[in-house]
């Protein structure tokens, strides 16, 4: 991680990598670590290893998770869309994914 990032940040980091605190498994790996009831996000990009900090309703959120998809990791990410709807509903996680979706991130 860049020496220029916070330490919240870090210790957000190495809460969202789950035990152990190591990737060791991908399927383990989370790419995104929810901050402010949802209205922003880490987003961790396995494909050139850095962690953006991003308005959940911003072009910018968009266009990485985009960026990932392509990357084949679709899937995944809109599982966790999925999963922190369901422990959060009240963050609105469904209305992320649906404008992922409206965007057309998820096809091809």
């Amino acid at each position: 991680m860049a020496g220029n990032t916070s330490k919240t940040a870090r210790a957000s980091v190495r809460a969202g990598q789950g035990t152990g605190g190591a990737l060791s498994v991908l399927g383990e790996y989370k790419y995104l670590i929810p901050l402010a009831n949802g209205r922003f996000a880490y987003v961790r990009n396995l494909t050139n290893g850095k962690t953006t900090h991003l308005k959940t309703d911003s072009d910018a959120f968009v266009e990485e998770i985009r960026v990932l998809a392509g990357a084949g990791h679709g899937a995944k990410i809109r599982a966790e869309l999925v999963a922190l709807h369901a422990t959060s509903p009240e963050d609105g996680w469904d209305a992320a994914e649906k404008r992922l979706v409206d965007a057309g991130v998820f096809e091809g």
